[in-house]
């Protein structure tokens, strides 16, 4: 259970590339040989649908239903609701079932585990577990970021993203103070970067400048493709629709900068060991 690691890509600001993040970084990693669970924690479904099930709301089970069991106290059997992708990742998708867990995991007993307590049931059986976090603060994302080891904050290169990352970063010390201490924040990510705009560089840099002290900024950035764009509509990753471009480069750029963070980590582990 040790070696899997957790990470939610969260941001409340919709639109800023979580889900496009989580399905390329999540498929990049399966190509790396690392077993793969990608966790759909959003009611509008985004990365079930682009991954390929265009009709969420007929699935048997989703992670609504998951959730469900867990605070019923029922069992979950293993394997029960996940998808195989054909790009070598498992999926647990959502529908708008999802939208109603707000609301029931208000009056739940150890509310804000209930993710938690499913994932330490699948741990086991994979080296990464990304959740691909609703655009809010509620109990959904607060669930995401108890059961998450760490963060990945993409946010565009834009003044009102800007903004919002000082709320979230609140957010995140809040959960780590008083549900998860374990809690990192692996980066932000920047996506969608028009670097042609003055508007764009001088963001990054402002952004850089001001978190990059306490906070690791990644050095990818990824770029604005209409290729990228038109990915979701085809149940597949980048890499599947436009291998040799400028966004699967970035990705694949991306998904090396995880595996060393994770490989600093391991040292790390292993010189405290001694």
């Amino acid at each position: 259970m040790a070696n899997c690691k957790v990470i939610a890509v969260t941001n409340q600001k919709g639109g800023v590339g979580k889900t496009t993040t989580t399905a390329n970084l999540g498929i990049g990693l399966a190509q790396e040989n690392k077993r793969v669970l990608l966790i759909d924690a959003d009611a509008q479904a985004s990365l079930t649908l682009s991954l390929g099930y265009p009709k969420p709301d007929e699935l048997p089970v989703t992670l609504a239903d998951i959730m469900q069991s867990v605070i019923d106290d029922k069992p979950v059997p293993s394997g029960h609701g996940i998808l195989h992708h054909g790009e070598g990742v498992d999926l647990l998708p959502a529908n708008i079932a999802l939208s109603g867990m707000e609301i029931r995991l208000i009056n739940a007993m150890s509310r804000e585990s209930v993710l938690r307590t499913y994932i330490n049931t699948v741990k086991p059986y994979y080296d990464y577990i990304l959740i691909d976090c609703m655009p809010s603060l509620g109990m959904m994302p607060i669930n995401s970021l108890a059961a998450a080891d760490s963060v990945i904050i993409p946010s565009q290169p834009s003044f009102l993203s800007a903004k919002g990352l000082d709320l979230l970063m609140q957010s995140i010390s809040k959960v780590k103070r008083q549900i998860n201490p374990k809690l990192k924040i692996d980066g932000i990510l920047f996506t969608m970067v028009d670097s042609r705009t003055n508007e764009a560089k001088e963001i990054i840099a402002s952004l850089r400048a001001h978190y990059g002290e306490k906070i690791k900024v990644f050095g990818t950035e990824i770029p604005f493709s209409v290729r990228a764009a038109e990915t979701s509509g085809r149940g597949k990753s980048i890499f599947a629709h436009d291998k040799n471009g400028k966004v699967a480069a970035a990705y694949r750029t991306l998904t090396k900068e995880v595996l060393e963070i994770e490989r600093k980590n391991e040292r790390f582990r292993n010189d405290a060991a001694r």
